[in-house]
């Protein structure tokens, strides 16, 4: 057994820190887009790939993170990952056109893609030696997430009120710095040999791009028009491929028998479905506060602090609590069912609603749900996998919660355009699509939570298998 870090606990500070500004990195552009969309020229179906550019390269290259981190190690990519994400944060504060923007944030994905699984990996061999410690500092690290989605909102909202919106990505080149100058803190790994599927990586990051490409244009060229069947059809066809060539190649991105783990399927699903659903609610929330009742940069992003108070309370001190006692399958069911109930309410915005009424109650039952569900799932999907694992498992339920982000904006936005939200300046058009895209995405919460319900196995269901799992490791070991 390896000796116990005496550091772990600062070096846990340095991974929630990445896990925080990684997460806020989604989120601190969602205030800032009017002022973008009018300064770079993107129209109202566009806006979105400021934010899905990001979130297409964060998820489709988790895995490839997932995999660097395995073979190399994880604090040579952890630390790889931070300077590609300032370049990536300069190119997009520098941007002054729209498509130098949408490569910005893509850069900045990428370094997102190698910082998330490897600050995992990282994170399990510093508390590997004690569940108990292990449970905790999962608990600070899962908060992180949804704490830096809810900052970035606020602090999005402070710089581009007070400074102006380029200052929402300068900020991240002395958090970068800072951060590589605090990994002298984290375990050194050595490399390992092996090979990296760069292809697979290849297509399901196409594929994912190309889908959500498909979907953004729908509306505009028509659903049934050649050019959306053909771009949908390359899209299943390259995420065919990838999994062709995770069966065939001799070292895949994804070995296919991870999904052997118990629990991992339906806990990845369940992830898929709350990022389909909280996402998108972030992002009308925000065009709603400040297109319809007319709030500015910085009133926008103090009108969801409520949300960042009950999201930290719950992850940092009732969740772990809870979910000892009820086991995660009801946690994350129930907690998607009360997302559903919170983005219902939230679908009866008006257009001469306010804050208090329309908005504050709403979310606050929403960031109750996300503060039930996203903890369990993440531990959920990561319970079973082995140690010699953690960076693939992290790799997945990461993708497909980013995955799930991305197809649920690109939907859900063609589903609020089509129903008025693209008409700016139509108070009551604009309103009829956000209130659209909140009653889809409380369906899509809706079935995540009952298809986890009926579909995911009990705590001590999925105990056995993992026992009998660690019975066979231990007598091949010992050459039983």
């Amino acid at each position: 057994m390896s000796a116990v870090n005496p550091r772990r606990w600062w070096a846990l500070v340095v991974l929630a820190a990445a896990q925080f500004m990684v997460i806020m990195d989604t989120s601190i552009i969602g205030v800032a887009l009017p002022e973008m969309q009018k300064d770079l020229g993107f129209s109202q179906g566009e806006l979105q790939w400021v934010f899905n550019a990001y979130v297409i390269a964060f998820g489709g290259l988790l895995l490839l993170g997932g995999r660097l981190s395995d073979l190399i190690g994880a604090r040579k990519i952890f630390n790889t990952g931070w300077v590609v994400l300032i370049a990536g944060s300069v190119v997009a504060a520098a941007a002054q056109t729209a498509w130098v923007e949408v490569v910005g944030r893509a850069v900045q994905g990428v370094g997102g893609a190698l910082i998330a699984p490897s600050a995992m990996t990282l994170l399990m061999m510093l508390f590997a030696h004690d569940p108990k410690e292990l449970g905790k500092a999962m608990a600070l690290y899962g908060a992180a997430a949804p704490a830096g989605g809810t900052a970035g909102v606020f602090l999005g909202g402070v710089f581009t009120e007070w400074l102006s919106w380029p200052w929402i990505f300068i900020i991240y080149v002395p958090i970068g710095v800072a951060t590589l100058a605090a990994t002298k803190l984290l375990p050194a790994v050595g490399s390992r040999r092996g090979s990296v599927d760069v292809l697979g990586a290849a297509a399901v990051t196409a594929g994912l791009a190309l889908a959500v490409f498909a979907i953004v244009r729908a509306p505009e060229v028509g659903w049934t028009s050649t050019g959306t069947v053909l771009q949908l059809a390359g899209a299943v066809a390259l995420l065919v491929l990838f999994f062709v060539i995770q069966k065939t190649v001799r070292e895949p991105l994804m070995p296919l028998g991870i999904w052997r783990v118990p629990r991992l399927g339906s806990a990845n699903l369940a992830m898929t479905l709350l990022g389909a659903a909280w996402i998108p609610m972030w992002y009308f929330l925000n065009l709603y506060l400040q297109q319809v009742l007319g709030y500015g940069a910085f009133a926008s992003g103090a009108a969801l602090l409520p949300m960042t108070g009950l999201l930290m309370i719950f992850m940092t001190a009732i969740t772990a609590k809870l979910m000892v006692k009820f086991g995660a399958k009801p946690m994350i069911g129930g907690g998607l069912l009360v997302l559903a109930a919170g983005l219902l309410w939230l679908s009866a915005v008006e257009p001469t609603g306010t804050f208090v009424v329309d908005v504050l109650p709403a979310s606050l039952v929403a960031a109750l749900g996300m503060s039930l569900a996203y903890i369990p799932a993440m531990m959920a999907a990561m319970s079973g996998a082995p140690q010699e694992q953690a960076g693939l498992a992290s790799g997945i339920v990461n993708t497909t919660y980013q995955v799930g982000s991305a197809l649920g904006l690109a939907a859900l936005t063609a589903v609020a355009t089509s129903q008025g939200a693209g008409q700016l300046g139509n108070l009551p058009a604009l309103t009829d699509g956000f209130s659209a895209a909140f009653i889809w995405a409380a369906v899509i919460a809706a079935a995540g939570g009952l298809i986890t319900l009926l579909v995911m196995r009990s705590d001590k269901a999925a105990a056995a298998p993992q026992a009998d799992a660690a019975s066979a490791a231990r007598g091949e070991r010992a050459g039983v």
